[in-house]
């Protein structure tokens, strides 16, 4: 039996079903409890794993494709789900690649572990290439770590939380260290603080790691400090900015669809005509789309390019930061000119339009920011500055 495709997995009833339990979530700061379940049991989970190893065996571009129908029903759980699927995209990459040492991950998620991204922390800009949280080598070759990670999506339900930290002890110290741990491990601790404007049933908590262990077998990197060549950096890179930019592209496309549908229902009564007749609305909604029609294939596009191991050497960070930032411009240009078309209603608790207003504004706080992938970008055709 054929694996199912990104369409009929998440098909119209169970998008349906998501998009109705949205506003819910939303209004309460709840997680998304009931659609985690049913996602997966219909597999998404195990969407990145190879058949062979009892997954779906998708490509980054269903994904990307997945993520964007996701998003356009419940973009909060489609934020969350993300951080699990870009654990098992890195995964899949090196997989695919030759490199197996990740290829635990891939079997966990097949048996139902589910995988969170422990990176962020306050005030760290250099994301990847530098880390407040300590990691502490063990005899054996664990790793304790103490620090305190923030936004942590998919708190409540994390079984696996992927993390780094700056081993300052050992003889070829400074190093930052990648390892898992495990949700039992007594010494972690997960805030009830997820109280923000939009996205709000991600619940991005902030972990705090008192010595919390990372095994032996569960230490996958050691790399110097600082922008680095190795596979498994650039492939966390590319999973986190193209699935990422794939819930904003879905979110976009789901309010260009309600400022359509609003435009056809309200009627004016200066002309008695549909707002759809109107010039302004009309273009509006033609900006909008003309902006939104160039995401989708760049997204698509770069996906394959990973998952066929294009060589865009140096530019291949400013492709990626770019494409992010693009999207998250380009979405929220979109949500402005669909509340613009809807009007004052969207201002109001419960309407779905203002909550994707409210969720875009999520997208700017991920890195990369627009500064830092300025700065990549200069680097790419420019070349760094001279020091």
């Amino acid at each position: 039996m054929s694996a199912p495709t990104p369409d009929s997995l998440l098909d119209d009833d169970l998008l349906e079903r998501l998009r109705s339990r949205a506003a819910d979530y939303d209004r309460r700061n709840a997680f998304f409890t009931e659609d985690l379940a049913d996602l997966g049991e219909r597999g998404y989970l195990r969407a990145l794993v190879p058949i062979d190893l009892g997954g779906l065996g998708w490509d980054l571009d269903d994904v990307v494709r997945a993520q964007m129908r996701l998003a356009g029903a419940a973009p909060a759980t489609a934020l969350g789900v993300n951080m699990h699927l870009v654990w098992t995209g890195v995964a899949r990459v090196l997989h695919d690649r030759g490199d197996d040492s990740l290829d635990f991950v891939l079997r966990e998620a097949a048996d139902g572990e589910v995988f969170a991204f422990g990176i962020s922390e306050a005030g760290n800009d250099l994301m990847l290439f530098g880390s407040g949280t300590v990691a502490d080598p063990q005899p054996g070759g664990g790793v304790r770590y103490s620090g305190r990670k923030i936004f942590t999506s998919l708190s409540p339900a994390w079984t696996r939380l992927g993390v780094h930290g700056l081993d300052s002890r050992s003889d070829d110290a400074p190093k930052i260290v990648y390892g898992f741990i495990d949700r039992e491990d007594p010494d972690i601790r997960v805030l009830d603080d997820w109280d923000t404007i939009g996205m709000r049933a991600t619940q991005s908590r902030t972990t705090v790691l008192d010595g919390a262990v990372a095994a032996p077998d569960r230490v996958v990197r050691r790399l110097d400090p600082g922008p680095n060549p190795d596979p498994f950096v650039f492939a966390i890179f590319a999973c986190f900015e193209l699935f990422l930019s794939s819930v904003y592209a879905g979110l976009a496309t789901r309010a260009l669809d309600l400022a359509i549908e609003s435009a056809r229902a309200r009627v004016s009564k200066k002309t008695g005509n549909p707002r759809s007749e109107d010039p302004d609305a009309r273009r509006r909604i033609a900006e909008a789309a003309l902006a939104l029609d160039a995401v989708p294939p760049q997204l698509l596009s770069l996906a394959r390019d990973v998952s066929d191991g294009v060589d865009h050497g140096a530019f291949w960070f400013a492709k990626l930061s770019g494409v992010k930032v693009r999207t998250v411009q380009t979405a929220r240009e979109v949500v402005e000119r669909a509340v613009q078309v809807s009007g004052g209603g969207t201002y109001f608790d419960g309407n779905e339009l203002g909550r994707l207003q409210r969720d875009v504004l999520a997208g700017v706080f991920h890195p990369s920011s627009e500064d830092a992938a300025l700065t990549t970008i200069a680097n790419a055709w420019l070349g760094p500055v001279t020091d």
